[in-house]
């Protein structure tokens, strides 16, 4: 009783002002934890109050298995959920980029540069031989059997 006179209390309506809604809620609690503690004194020792958590409640068994949790990808059909599995199972980052570069490298080389030059002028010859023939028409305006006026 004593420590409830000591204590400084607020009017009701105050405590129902706008600004004052946290220190009511606090308040709140704190009247719920005392009558928590007077109906339970006898049984709550000081050891319980004090003592840390031995067991921890986890609500899936999913850590519990080492279990991959969400999308998965194989073979190379989504590289972006792939690359976010290896960053979060610690596959090293580093070293898989390397192999990328590789790769990406490798592809980018496939066809030596000599040997595009002598496709693109083979191509471009044939091109040459096959509009050849354009440019002989377009030499005569005028159909052969029509006489010139000189």
């Amino acid at each position: 009783m004593s420590s409830k006179m000591n204590k400084f209390q607020l009017s009701k309506g105050i405590l129902q002002m706008k600004f004052m809604s946290r220190t009511k809620e606090k308040l709140e609690k704190e009247e719920d934890e005392e009558r928590g503690r007077a109906l339970y004194a006898s049984e709550i020792t000081d050891k319980m109050l004090t003592e840390t958590v031995k067991y921890v409640i986890e609500p899936s068994y999913v850590p519990c298995e080492d279990l991959i949790e969400g999308r998965i990808s194989y073979g190379g059909m989504n590289p972006d959920i792939e690359r976010i599995l290896e960053i979060e199972s610690g596959v090293d980052v580093a070293k898989r980029e390397r192999e990328e570069a590789a790769k990406q490298a490798k592809m980018q080389t496939d066809v030596p540069d000599a040997e595009m030059a002598r496709f693109y002028t083979s191509v471009v010859h044939t091109m040459n031989k096959k509009y050849s023939g354009h440019k002989k028409r377009l030499q005569h305006p005028l159909p052969l059997n029509i006489k010139r006026s000189t």
